[in-house]
């Protein structure tokens, strides 16, 4: 099948909207360094396959796992590579955006110990 003049162009579109699946296929190939046929072969879907679910929106939410079926019934996927993808790319978006906002100011958090080093005992 012959794919449409426009879908190219939509699909560099639908990388700038946070509501769709282009959006996290091209935020995964810029935090992971993903490249489409990597996708295609991570989701188990063609480059054609995965340019239509880049035009795709992404699962709501309050009804992710309805909407993720809706998505993976359309195109005959797995539901749980894409899911993984999804919350992956989500987890590593925000760390990067959390990342940026802490060095912006100048702070740092930093998370509590119950072990000291030395002895591997519980500290009270």
């Amino acid at each position: 099948m012959t794919q449409p003049e426009w879908l190219k162009p939509a699909v560099r579109k639908s990388q700038e909207h946070v509501w769709t699946l282009g959006y996290i296929f091209e935020m995964a190939h810029r935090l992971e360094g993903k490249s489409p046929e990597e996708l295609a072969a991570e989701l188990g879907c063609s480059l054609e396959t995965l340019d239509w679910l880049a035009l795709c929106r992404r699962p709501e939410e309050d009804r992710f796992a309805e909407h993720l079926c809706l998505i993976t019934d359309r195109f005959n996927l797995a539901p749980l590579p894409l899911v993984r993808l999804i919350r992956r790319v989500e987890s590593l978006d925000a760390f990067s955006k959390h990342k940026d906002q802490v060095s912006s100011n100048g702070s740092t958090l930093l998370a509590a110990r119950d072990r000291s080093d030395d002895d591997g005992e519980v500290d009270e």
